[in-house]
């Protein structure tokens, strides 16, 4: 499919669809609400899936002007905040981020102190690994002197939103160490792709493993970071642009003939994975917008975009999403993850869907 040749009218019915879906999922694993039920994001847990969720639903509504859905992100957040949020951690960080960009856009003071206080915190209290690295801990283990590559969406853009909303450069440089950090230690130096994990204990990176939806993590999570903080260095731009390109150069050669990726990226006998889909062929078009990819690298993400176009139902659910993934500890592991409807699913899709609308908007 040529981003050229969409009609718009059919894709922002698609995205409304899309993130209509996401309002009505109740949990992992518990699918659509009815359509009678009440209005409003139905999720009830603050962790990392709702948090991707939320990120989605706010690029998407800050696209459109949906001031409904603003204000419906502003019920969720305060419903969640009055009653007590979970212990703060790698993952529960992830609904931050969109806060941090909502802050924007309406006048809640406790939101931005929220802000204020979790960034003061990741920076003091979180644990480090070796090196001073995001720890990656969740809300099941520690993962003692883990780095992870879902890190860096989950904890290190929020902190560098956070130093830009409240003039803290001291934060932006902090989110800047993490991306350079934990390239060392998870990119490849070889074909440029991330493996999903390393651990000082032992000095290794598990199975070795080029997770799909990892990967994506770190194409998006790229061109964000340049598009948050408009204040980074040149070498901060040059050497993570390298290695975004190094990394895309070899997805493109993993992508299936269809448009789609494998969840394990060099496995092509591995399920096939909707939201790394949707998530590498976003930050492909996020970083020809940035002027990190050449233009030539967008043939991939409209591929991409095809075959997720193809995983949408009637009812906006996103299909082939696999469920959230601890660190494997052998490659089978990652193939027999199960799939279901997922926030971050619906959320991959429709930041895909919008940059796609609002780059035919361009051209208009």
């Amino acid at each position: 499919m040529n981003t050229t040749s969409v009609d718009n009218a059919a894709l922002l019915t698609t995205i409304d669809r899309v993130a209509t879906a996401f309002s009505r999922l109740r949990g992992i694993k518990e699918g659509l609400v009815a359509d009678s039920a009440a209005s409003g994001i139905q999720f009830d847990e603050w962790d990392w899936e709702v948090g991707v969720g939320l990120y989605g639903f706010l690029r998407r509504a800050i696209s459109a002007n949906d001031q409904k859905a603003l204000q419906e992100l502003v019920v969720w957040y305060s419903g969640q905040i009055e009653r007590g949020l979970p212990p703060r951690q790698i993952n529960s960080t992830a609904p931050m981020l969109p806060l941090a960009i909502l802050v924007q856009h309406v006048d809640r003071p406790d939101f931005r102190a929220l802000v204020e206080d979790w960034a003061e915190w990741l920076v003091k209290e979180l644990p480090k690994t070796e090196d001073g690295g995001f720890q990656h801990v969740v809300k099941e283990r520690l993962n003692d002197g883990e780095l992870w590559d879902d890190t860096l969406f989950m904890a290190g853009l929020f902190l560098a939103q956070a130093g830009v909303l409240c003039g803290r450069n001291d934060w932006i440089d902090e989110a800047v160490y993490q991306f350079v950090i934990h390239t060392r230690y998870l990119s490849d130096p070889v074909s440029g792709l991330w493996y999903h994990g390393w651990t000082f204990n032992g000095r290794h990176n598990f199975a070795n493993a080029f997770w799909a939806r990892g990967n994506a993590w770190i194409t998006v999570a790229i061109p964000e970071l340049f598009d948050l903080v408009s204040t980074l260095s040149e070498k901060d731009r040059r050497f993570l642009s390298n290695v975004l390109v190094s990394q895309v150069r070899s997805l493109k050669k993993y992508q299936r003939p269809d448009g789609m990726f494998t969840t394990l990226l060099d496995d092509p006998s591995s399920p096939l994975e909707t939201s790394a889909t949707a998530g590498i062929a976003y930050g492909m078009l996020r970083a020809i917008d940035a002027g990190i990819l050449d233009k030539s690298d967008k043939v991939h993400a409209e591929r991409a975009l095809a075959a997720v176009l193809a995983e949408i139902d009637e009812e906006g659910v996103v299909h082939g999403v696999s469920d959230g993934t601890p660190m494997g500890h052998d490659l089978d592991f990652y193939r027999r993850i199960p799939n279901l409807p997922t926030p971050y699913g619906q959320a991959l899709t429709m930041l895909l869907l919008t940059e796609v609308l609002i780059e035919s908007g361009r051209r208009q």
